[in-house]
């Protein structure tokens, strides 16, 4: 996993289209996924409180922002292996950049690697409920 904290957006969103290019099949492409969400930091326990979990997910994900709107970084776990992958993605994307970056980039690496095809419509929204949570943390510090 690339994890270059100065490479752009767009930049972790090409290294990501690439590296799923490698796999053959969804079947290895989940399986990437799963490895991707064992590599998350550890997420203690006491962070897991309603103020940081994400509706809209059918399974339980909390995010939490800090930092200001110069650099913003966002911790985040999920009980689901193909959802911590899918945070792994989008924090290796948005995580440890400033709003304004954040505000503009469109998750254009789901529709590049056809996550959206072949995620289930629970999942999809779920990912569309974190993306827009991250972005709203990142739109308030923005107009701050």
């Amino acid at each position: 996993m690339n994890t270059i904290a100065n490479a752009s957006a767009t930049q972790a969103q090409q290294d990501i289209a690439e590296e799923f290019a490698f796999f053959g099949d969804w079947t290895e492409r989940y399986q990437y996924l799963i490895d991707l969400g064992k590599q998350l930091p550890p997420f203690p326990e006491e962070w897991k409180t309603e103020e940081y979990r994400v509706h809209g997910c059918q399974s339980m994900v909390w995010l939490i922002p800090s930092g200001d709107a110069s650099q913003m970084h966002f911790d985040a776990t999920s009980d689901s292996a193909i959802v911590s992958g899918l945070i792994a993605l989008v924090l290796r994307v948005y995580s440890d950049r400033s709003a304004a970056e954040i505000v503009a980039t469109e998750p254009e690496f789901i529709r590049q690697i056809g996550l959206a095809k072949h995620l289930s419509p629970t999942r999809s929204n779920g990912l569309a409920a974190m993306l827009a949570k991250l972005k709203a943390h990142a739109a308030a510090l923005e107009a701050a």
